[in-house]
C-alpha cells in the first residue's frame, strides 16, 4: 500500500489546523441547546404497527385514531388500533409507469401520491386524494370521494383539479396534501420535467425538447406544475381560490391557483395551522460540484413561505445559488441568472417573462457535509417536511408531546433516515435545529403526523425504490411523561450445550429510570410443552435435565405494577463445536505484502469428533467441512468486528468494496439482482463486463453523479466518497458480471500470501457447523483472525495518548493528529513487532499557520520512558507559505531494534526546544521487515 494514499488534502486541512479554525470547529461542534433541557430519549418508545407495506407515501389520522395511508400502486388502506390490523379498503385504477423513446415501460414516480382528510371529517366523511388516474391522458387529479366507516364509496368521487403532465421521459410528482386553519387545501406539485439531459438546470429550449425543460412547469406562472398550490375546495366538488395567492385571479399568464412557484420536488409539505406558514423540503438535483459557466453543486432545501414567493428553481439552488443561461445547442454557458430579476424566456414558457425575485432556501445542504448546517452530516439527500407541533392542541390528549418541543416544525431526510426538530422565533425565524431521537432507527420516513393522542406516526417506505419492502412500516412514536417499564437487560453463561446443561442466569444492567424498586420472574418455558418452572431470583442458576428447545423469560415489574419481559432461547442437548484458529509462524499484528502466513485450524466437537488433518479417519470431522477464508476490510468495518467480540457469521466479512456499498446509500436505488430506480448492480456488470476503464469512469460517475444509461435513472452524485473508496466499490460491482460461486475454502492448515496493493485489514476466519444431535438444529463456531495493514494512521489509535490533537476532517477515513509540544505521545495497545526492522513516518510541519517547529520521533515499548527500539532524525519546519505546499509531507526513517512478542507500543514525540509550540502532524506509519 502506498503511503500518499493518507496524503493530506492541503486547503481543507489548513482550514482545520490553523487556530484560529480550530476555535471555530468547537463552536460548530456544541449543541444549540443544554442538552440537560432535552426529554430523556429513553422516555419515547418506537411502537410497530404494520409491515411489509407496498410503497406507501401519505397518510391522515383519522379523529378515531385509525390510519388511513394510500400505496403508490393504488391501494387504500386503514389501520385500526382496536383490531390491531390493517386492511386494504379499496384500490384505485392508477398509471405507474412511463414510455422511453423506445417505447419501452419504465417505472415511473406517478401513482396514488397523496392523502388527506377534509377538516370537517367528523361531520362530512370526506377525503381527498391526489394520484395519476389510469389510461392515456397525461395527467394527475386531485379527488374527494367518501369514507363510511372503512368503505370508499366509489360513486362519490369528484374530480376538483386537474394538473396536465407528461408522462414521457419522467419524474418529480409532489403529490403531498394539507391544509390550513381556514379550510385551505394546499397541493404540492414537482417539476415534471427529466433530469436526463443535465446533473444541473434543466433548460434545455432545443425544439422538441419540451421534456427537458422545468422552464415549461416550475418556471412557468401558467402551468401547475413545480408549485404548491392554494384552493378552497367547496361542498359541491369545485374550489375558489382564496384571496392572498401569489397571482391575482385574472391576471394575464398566470393560474391563480399558484401560492408559491419554483420547486423540483416539494414530495412532502406542511402547513402551520397556527401562523399559516408552509414548510416543505425540494428535493434537489444531482450535480456532485460547481461547474463555471453551467452552476453549482446540487443541493437540497427545507424551505419556509410565510407569503406567496418564487423559490428560483430551475434558475437557483438553494441560497440562490445560480446557474448560468445554457444553450443546449452550443453547449456554451450564457448569463448568470439574477436573484433579484429572474426571467424565463423559454419557447415552452406560457406564463410571463419576469419573475418575481427568487426566496433562498432556509436550510440547504450538499451530499457532503455542510458548514453552515454540519448536523446534516452527508449522503444521499431527499428532503421532506412534516407537522408542527403545539401543547395546546393536544391539551387532552392521553400522551402529548414533552414542552420542550412547543413550536417546533418536524423536518425529515429520506435518504439519511434522520429527523429534525426545529425551532422559531416569535417572528417566525429559525432559532436552532437538533437531531429528534437520533439514536431510534428508522427506515426512510417518507410522512410523519401527530394523531389525536399525542402520538407522532411515522410512516417508513423501506430500504428500496418501487419495491415492497420488508422493513416498510407504519409504526407510532409514543411519550411517556410519566412511570417507565423497566429496562431489562438478560444474559445466559451458555445458550447451547450437552445434557445435563448448568446455565446461569443474569438480568444484570436491568434499571428502572424513575428508581422504582424492582421484582424479578424468571420462567423456563419448553417448547415441547409442560409446565414452565418459575424462578423469583434476579440471577438464577437452572439446569436443564432433558434435550430440548427452551425459553428463559425474565419478567421485571416495578414498585407501581409497571413491568416488561424479554427472554433467551437455550437449546439443552447438542454441545456447540470449538474452533481455535493459531498462527503458527509470522507476526500476529501485521500482515506483510508477500510474506507467508503459516497458520492452523483445530476443531472439537463433543458429538462429531475432532477434525481430521488428513484422510477420511471414519467418525471424524473432515477438512473440507471446515471453511477457511481471507478476506481484506477497510479499518473502520473492521474495528466494528473486533468491539463486537470476534463472532459472526460468514456474511460479516465482505470485502472492501461491500463494505463500503454497505455503509453507502448505495441500497436505497440499486439491488444486486434486481432492478429498483437504479439499474441491478449484476447488470452494471455484465454491460462494463470487459471495459478496461469501468473503473475509472464509474468512479467518477458515483462521485459526480450522472446519466443517461439506464433510460432516466440518474445517478446522485456522492462527494463525499474518494476516488479509491468509488473504485473499491465499482470493482465489487465488477465481480457480480457472473453468478460464482464463494471462493473455495482455504486448507486447515498450511500458508496464506498476503497480496500486493491491498489496504485496510486481513481476517482470517475459520467456521465449522456441527451436525446437530438429539434431534437439535445444528450449531456452528468460528474463530476470527485480524492482521493490520503495515500502513498505519496514527489517528486510528484507540488508546490513550498524551499531548495530542485529534481532528476529523470530512469524509477523511481517519483523525489527524497534532502533535501539540514536546514528551507527548501516541500509543497503540499490544502490537506483535517480530520480524520488524523499520518504521518510517509520513509527517508534515506546516510553519505558516500551525507554527510548527519541529521534532523527531521515538519508538519506545511498554510504556512513554520505556526501551527505545530506535528513533527519526530531528524533522525541520517546512517553510512554504504556499497553501498548496505548506503541507507537504517528510519521510522520516526509525531503524529498529529486533523485538519479538506483543508489547504496548509508543511514539514519544521529542523537541526539548518547543517550548509550547506544536511540533508536527504525523500521519502514518509504515511498518517494514
Amino acid at each position: 500500500m502506498n503511503s500518499k494514499a493518507y496524503s493530506l488534502k492541503s486547503y481543507r486541512t489548513l482550514a482545520l489546523l490553523c487556530l484560529g479554525t480550530i476555535g471555530l470547529w468547537a463552536y460548530t461542534a456544541k449543541p444549540f441547546v443544554d442538552p440537560g433541557d432535552l426529554p430523556d430519549e429513553n422516555r419515547f418508545t418506537k411502537v410497530v404497527l404494520a409491515e411489509k407495506l407496498n410503497e406507501p407515501l401519505e397518510m391522515a389520522i383519522l379523529p378515531d385514531e385509525r390510519v388511513l395511508l394510500v400505496e403508490r400502486h393504488g391501494d387504500i388502506r386503514i389501520y385500526s388500533p382496536t383490531t390491531r390490523q390493517l386492511k386494504t379498503i379499496a384500490t384505485i385504477p392508477v398509471s405507474t409507469k412511463y414510455k422511453d423513446k423506445e417505447g419501452h415501460e419504465t417505472e415511473a414516480e406517478d401513482g396514488l401520491l397523496g392523502v388527506n382528510i377534509d377538516p370537517n371529517f367528523e361531520k362530512n366523511h370526506w377525503i381527498y386524494l391526489y394520484y395519476s388516474p389510469a389510461g392515456e391522458a397525461p395527467k394527475n387529479i386531485l379527488t374527494r370521494y367518501e369514507l363510511r366507516g372503512d368503505e370508499l364509496v366509489l360513486s362519490s368521487k369528484k374530480v376538483l383539479l386537474e394538473v396536465v403532465t407528461q408522462r414521457e421521459q419522467c419524474c418529480h410528482t409532489g403529490g403531498s396534501i394539507d391544509w390550513d386553519r381556514d379550510g385551505n387545501l394546499y397541493l404540492s406539485t414537482g417539476d415534471n420535467t427529466s433530469p436526463r439531459a443535465t446533473l444541473y438546470a434543466p433548460i434545455d429550449e432545443r425544439p422538441e425538447r419540451g421534456p427537458w425543460d422545468a422552464q415549461k412547469s416550475s418556471g412557468n406562472t401558467n402551468d401547475l406544475r413545480g408549485k404548491i398550490l392554494r384552493i378552497h375546495p367547496e361542498a359541491d366538488g369545485t374550489y375558489t381560490i382564496p384571496e392572498g395567492n401569489l397571482f391575482p385571479k385574472g391576471t394575464p399568464k398566470t393560474r391563480p391557483e399558484i401560492f408559491t412557484m419554483g420547486h423540483r420536488n416539494p414530495y412532502r409539505i406542511s402547513v402551520d395551522k397556527h401562523n399559516g406558514y408552509v414548510y416543505w423540503g425540494d428535493v434537489g438535483p444531482d450535480a456532485g460540484e460547481d461547474s463555471v459557466g453551467v452552476g453549482p453543486t446540487a443541493e437540497d432545501e427545507y424551505n419556509q413561505a410565510k407569503k406567496p414567493g418564487f423559490f428560483g428553481w430551475p434558475y437557483f439552488v438553494g441560497a440562490n445559488k445560480a446557474y448560468y443561461d445554457k444553450d443546449f445547442t452550443t453547449g456554451k454557458g450564457g448569463v448568470q441568472f439574477d436573484p433579484a430579476h429572474p426571467f424565463n424566456d423559454s419557447p415552452n414558457n406560457t406564463g410571463l417573462r419576469d419573475l418575481p425575485p427568487a426566496q433562498p432556501a432556509m436550510i440547504s445542504y450538499t451530499a457532503a457535509e455542510t458548514k453552515k448546517f454540519p448536523i446534516m452530516g452527508s449522503g444521499g439527500r431527499s428532503a421532506m417536511a412534516g407537522p408542527t407541533y403545539y401543547k395546546d392542541d393536544f391539551k387532552n390528549a392521553k400522551r402529548s408531546f414533552p414542552d420542550y418541543y412547543n413550536g417546533n416544525v418536524f423536518m425529515y431526510e429520506w435518504m439519511r433516515d434522520m429527523i429534525l426538530a426545529v425551532s422559531f422565533d416569535g417572528k417566525g425565524d429559525m432559532t436552532k435545529m437538533e437531531r429528534f431521537l437520533p439514536n431510534m432507527t428508522f427506515s426512510h420516513p417518507i410522512d410523519m403526523a401527530f394523531g389525536p393522542n399525542g402520538d407522532l406516526y411515522v410512516l417508513e417506505y423501506g430500504t428500496g425504490w418501487f419495491l415492497k419492502n420488508d422493513d416498510s412500516r407504519l409504526v407510532r412514536i409514543e411519550f411517556n411523561a410519566g412511570n417507565r417499564k423497566p429496562s431489562i437487560q438478560v444474559a445466559a453463561s451458555q445458550k447451547a450445550g450437552a445434557v445435563p446443561l448448568k446455565v446461569n442466569l443474569s438480568s444484570a444492567g436491568t434499571k428502572d429510570f424513575d428508581g422504582d424498586a424492582l421484582t424479578y420472574q424468571w420462567k423456563i418455558v419448553s417448547k415441547a410443552g409442560g409446565q414452565p418452572t418459575v424462578l423469583s431470583e434476579p440471577n438464577p442458576t437452572f439446569t436443564f435435565q432433558k434435550p430440548g428447545q427452551y425459553k428463559a423469560i425474565l419478567t421485571v415489574t416495578d414498585a407501581k405494577g409497571l413491568k416488561d419481559s424479554r427472554e433467551v432461547d437455550i437449546l439443552a442437548g447438542n454441545q456447540p463445536p470449538q474452533v481455535a484458529l493459531e498462527i503458527t509462524k509470522g507476526n500476529k499484528s501485521f500482515y506483510l505484502p508477500g510474506q507467508p502466513i503459516a497458520y492452523q485450524v483445530k476443531v472439537t466437537d463433543k458429538e462429531d469428533g475432532s477434525l481430521a488433518q488428513s484422510g477420511a479417519t471414519p467418525g471424524r470431522i473432515l477438512a473440507k467441512q471446515v471453511m477457511v477464508r481471507a478476506t481484506y476490510q477497510d479499518e473502520a468495518t473492521a474495528q466494528n468486528v473486533s468491539e463486537a467480540g470476534h463472532k459472526f457469521s460468514e456474511a460479516a466479512y465482505l470485502g472492501t468494496g461491500q463494505a463500503l456499498m454497505e455503509k453507502s446509500d448505495c441500497k436505497a436505488c440499486h439491488f444486486t439482482d434486481k432492478k429498483s430506480v437504479g439499474p441491478a448492480f449484476m447488470d452494471v456488470a455484465k454491460r462494463y463486463k470487459g471495459d478496461a476503464n469501468a473503473v475509472a469512469s464509474l468512479s467518477n460517475k458515483i462521485i459526480k453523479g450522472g446519466g443517461g444509461v439506464w433510460g432516466d435513472a440518474v445517478m446522485t452524485a456522492h462527494p463525499q466518497l474518494t476516488s479509491p473508496d468509488a473504485g473499491e466499490i465499482v470493482k465489487y460491482i465488477m465481480t457480480l458480471s457472473d453468478k460464482k460461486t464463494a471462493s473455495p475454502s482455504l486448507p486447515t492448515q498450511g500458508t496464506y500470501t498476503p497480496k500486493e496493493n491491498e489496504k485496510g485489514i486481513l481476517v482470517l476466519q475459520a467456521s465449522y457447523k456441527d451436525k446437530g444431535a438429539n434431534g437439535l438444529p445444528p450449531q456452528m463456531a468460528e474463530q476470527v483472525l485480524m492482521l493490520r495493514s503495515p500502513l498505519v494512521a496514527l489517528g486510528t489509535s484507540n488508546s490513550q495518548s498524551k499531548g495530542i490533537t485529534l481532528f476529523k476532517m470530512g469524509t477523511q477515513p481517519y483523525p489527524l493528529v497534532v502533535v501539540m509540544g514536546s514528551d507527548t505521545y501516541v500509543k497503540f495497545d499490544q502490537l506483535d513487532l517480530t520480524g520488524i526492522k523499520t518504521m518510517e513516518f509520513a509527517v508534515a510541519v506546516p510553519k505558516a499557520q500551525l507554527n510548527a517547529v519541529g521534532g523527531r520521533i521515538e519508538v519506545r515499548i511498554d510504556s512513554p520512558t520505556g526501551q527505545l527500539l530506535g528513533q527519526t532524525e530531528q524533522l525541520q519546519p517546512n517553510e512554504s507559505k504556499d497553501p498548496a505546499a505548506m503541507f507537504n509531507q517528510s519521510m522520516a526513517k526509525a531503524s529498529i531494534t529486533p523485538t519479538t512478542g506483543q508489547h504496548d507500543l509508543y511514539f514519544v514525540f521529542k523537541n526539548e526546544k518547543a517550548g509550547k509550540s506544536p511540533l508536527f502532524v504525523p500521519v502514518t506509519v509504515q511498518f517494514s521487515n
